[in-house]
């Protein structure tokens, strides 16, 4: 299975460049949630981070990072979606 959305699809449903939601879900152990931002910010070769809002489980065992850069196309989706998955502690990806 594809651990990304197909290119085509993509660019069926989303409208480049413009804005995309990650959501990412990881432990919050050795700073997940920071380690996201950073890895979409590198991806994309930008200078700031994006805006992103986190979420921490009632047990603090877990923490989503929801991220939405500006993305110029669809392949750039893909790279992040890539980058992403490739974070220690990583459980989810959306």
């Amino acid at each position: 299975m594809n651990p990304h959305p197909p290119k085509e699809l993509l660019e069926e449903t989303h409208s480049f460049p413009g804005r995309f939601t990650f959501k990412a879900i990881g432990h919050t152990e050795n700073d997940f949630a920071l380690r996201v931002i950073a890895v979409v910010r590198t991806t994309l070769q930008q200078d700031f981070d994006a805006p992103y809002a986190l979420k921490e489980t009632a047990a603090g065992r877990h923490v989503s990072v929801t991220i939405e850069p500006w993305v110029e196309s669809a392949q750039q989706v893909i790279d992040v979606f890539n980058a992403i998955r490739h974070i220690e502690g990583l459980v989810m990806l959306m």
